[in-house]
């Protein structure tokens, strides 16, 4: 890829959105095409200043310092694909610091690996001006409901802090192959991430894993169908975390390509049903400005309702 020189030293005034950032991050995000070894040679030859003062990699930036950097090479910037316009994401709750979104299935978080583009890139085009929009926490493409997204540097790291110290609650509504048995039940088996000899991650119950624990609570049961809807509370956040311990309890989610029963997948798709039924539904955190507790809630996508509804009533509880 063709390089050019920049004309010129560059020089920053951090503004809140760098507030709190590494130096080194804070430069890979403004030298776009700047390889990253080059971005760590000028900071350890002292070229890179913060207020006219040498500064390590690891230095934490604050709010109204300048950082000034010498005329580097840079890539010429890749070409892009269009973001396609489409309806605006729905949102459940937004104030300065944050907003909370309803994410479609289907749609993935970000791009990366295949994938042009995600929510945050959508969300970015749909905002130009926004200072900031990062994610807070990731849900899978096929999963569908709440999705956090910071506006602010401090509530990124203040919700990223609480989500590690498990002072988020989050609850999924997921529908499983099979009757559970149990009212209630903790499920407690490490996971452990791997990847197939054709490059996909998949995650496995293993003793060589991370802790994982999700409590079971058992909302509704089809008999005649095969069919109940649980509620699952995520205790901790591992990858794909509610879909491997419910497939490793013996009921598989309705729809997952990954774990799930794959002829009785086909059978739904041929039936016009062909998404995984694995809904985020509720989460309760203290905002981390005001400190005053949100319990938000997003419904069911009509897809899901209708799949139910198309059950009938079941037995409850």
């Amino acid at each position: 890829m063709e390089r050019k020189i920049s004309p010129a030293a560059q020089e920053w005034c951090v503004d809140e959105a760098g507030a709190g950032q590494r130096l080194d991050n804070y430069l890979l995000r403004h030298l776009k095409g700047v390889p990253k070894s080059h971005v760590y040679r000028i900071i350890r030859s002292g070229e890179v200043r913060v207020d006219g003062r040498r500064a390590q990699a690891q230095t934490r930036l604050e709010q109204g310092q300048r950082v000034r950097v010498p005329p580097v090479r840079v890539a010429e910037a890749p070409v892009r694909p269009a973001i396609p316009a489409g309806p605006p994401l729905p949102v459940i709750h937004e104030d300065e610091d944050l907003l909370v979104l309803d994410k479609p299935a289907g749609l993935a978080v970000h791009g990366g690996s295949g994938v042009s583009f995600g929510v945050i890139e959508r969300l970015r085009a749909e905002r130009p001006a926004a200072p900031l929009l990062e994610l807070v926490h990731r849900l899978d493409r096929e999963t569908s409901g709440l999705l956090m997204v910071a506006k602010r540097r401090s509530a990124l790291k203040a919700l990223q802090d609480a989500l590690r110290a498990g002072q988020v609650r989050k609850r999924y509504l997921a529908l499983v192959h099979g009757l559970v048995e149990q009212h209630v039940q903790h499920v407690r088996a490490p996971l452990f991430k791997y990847l197939t000899p054709e490059g996909e991650r998949r995650v496995r119950v293993s003793s060589e894993g991370k802790v994982a624990h999700s409590i079971v609570r058992r909302l509704r049961r089809w008999p005649q169908a095969g069919y109940t809807l649980v509620e699952v509370e995520l205790k901790t956040g591992r990858t794909h975390q509610i879909r491997v311990h419910m497939a490793h309890l013996g009921h598989p989610l309705v729809g997952d390509e990954k774990y799930g029963r794959f002829a009785a997948n086909k059978a739904l798709a041929r039936s016009g049903f062909d998404r995984m039924f694995l809904h985020a539904a509720f989460l309760s955190f203290m905002h981390p400005r005001s400190g005053v507790r949100l319990d938000l809630e997003a419904p069911l996508p009509p897809e899901l309702r209708e799949f139910l509804a198309d059950l009938g009533p079941g037995e409850e509880g």
